[in-house]
């Protein structure tokens, strides 16, 4: 791949547009009674209509095996090598709803979860807990937990999910996980993943012991679980290196956090499609690149749902005329990552993707699917290739070697 350094030498600004939208975790696996994966069982004109005026091809955000994270797979259809450029959790959870990191600050992405009798995890999610409890809990844990000589702060997020943040002198975010990312397991105890992480990581067992006994009559949400300890990072940002002028519409804390680590304006988006188109255009002539992010197809492969994940698709697919009559320049959609529903959970397949842009060579592929987009004319490539194709596109970069 192409350095940032000759990237930001051959970058222009034009009048262009860019519209990437991430439909997350859109990548599935055949179901085994119809041997077809979610998007080949979904009824998606519209996405299919898109796929025959586009390229198409398949691509790994990390590397061929490795499951990515949404954090990483983000960064990598952003262009940022996410082994050169790695975030934490935390930091895009607390970023993303605005909360203060002050340098020195370690902060880590919270879920509440159900533990049974035995201490295991019987829901990672606690049943997707509602917004209003989560913040309830917050508000149990900030009056009665008190660390010595840390400043310790909960803040709610979106449904079962919460940043906390730790605030003093000698911490570092160098700690492992007390998550163990499965269900029927004990939460982990966590670890200093390097000496001067001793004292951070003290404290981060002395919050779980504390918190243990004043969650226990909490049910569903009887305890949480932390991953992600991070600090906040110094990296360039897209108009440094792209020269252009980036947008974040997401409606979840998280994206909006990883948008911002790289430079994005964030744009109020309401709750759903609808509210997000309404949102681009009403922005559509202020900037020259939009991120758009639809969360429904990662979350309900979470939960192990083929046909709501079939339907997520079909709602995004219903909602894609509306996005389209604006006729961006380069227009894409893809996924940060595959989740299929058979597994409940992110996985290493590769993502389907397709462009669509005045100077595209067309290929054959006439279906938005992992098994179309196979044989699609970009073949299997690396994400982060995709913000320069993206710019060769929208004629945003000139000559290398003029």
């Amino acid at each position: 791949m192409i350095g940032f350094d000759e990237i930001r030498k051959l970058s222009q600004i034009t009048p262009s547009k860019i519209v990437l939208l991430v439909m997350d975790g859109v990548g599935g696996l055949p179901h085994p009674a119809t041997g077809k994966t979610e998007l080949e069982a979904a009824q998606c004109p519209n996405l299919d209509r898109l796929a025959a005026e586009s390229i198409c091809g398949m691509h790994y955000t990390v590397s061929p095996g490795i499951t990515p994270g949404s954090a990483p797979g983000h960064m990598s259809l952003f262009g940022y090598d996410p082994l050169s450029y790695p975030l934490g959790r935390g930091i895009v959870e607390a970023l993303g709803l605005d909360i203060e990191v002050a340098p020195g600050d370690v902060v880590a992405r919270g879920n509440f979860c159900t533990v049974d009798k035995t201490g295991r995890i019987s829901d990672r999610r606690a049943g997707r807990l509602a917004s209003d409890k989560s913040s309830e809990l917050c508000s149990l844990l900030n009056t009665r937990v008190k660390l010595n000589n840390c400043q310790l702060e909960f803040f709610p997020g979106k449904e079962h999910r919460f940043v906390v943040r730790f605030r003093g002198d000698g911490l570092s975010d160098e700690v492992s996980d007390t998550d163990p990312q499965h269900e029927g397991m004990l939460p982990i105890q966590a670890q200093a993943l390097d000496p001067a992480a001793n004292k951070t990581a003290g404290l981060v067992n002395a919050l779980v012991e504390k918190s243990r006994t004043l969650l226990e009559d909490q049910s569903p949400a009887n305890m949480f679980l932390l991953r992600g300890f991070s600090q906040h990072p110094d990296y360039p940002s897209l108009h440094n290196i792209y020269q252009v002028t980036p947008a974040c519409i997401a409606t979840y804390p998280m994206y909006r956090g990883v948008s911002r680590v790289v430079g994005m304006d964030i744009l109020p988006a309401g709750e759903n499609l609808q509210t997000q188109l309404e949102v681009l255009r009403k922005n559509y002539d202020s900037y020259d690149y939009f991120f758009i992010h639809f969360k429904k197809t990662d979350a309900r492969g979470e939960d192990g749902d083929f046909d709501a994940k079939v339907k997520a698709v079909e709602e995004l697919d219903a909602a894609l005329p509306g996005f389209l009559e604006l006729h961006p320049d380069v227009f894409i959609v893809t996924g940060d990552h595959s989740t299929p529903a058979g597994i409940a959970g992110h996985s290493w397949h590769t993502i389907p993707v397709m462009l669509r842009a005045q100077y595209c060579r067309k290929d054959e592929v006439t279906e938005f699917s992992e098994r179309a987009c196979l044989h699609g004319g970009l073949g299997q490539f690396h994400a982060t290739e995709l913000m320069p194709l993206a710019m060769a596109n929208a004629l945003k970069l000139n000559k290398f070697g003029a």
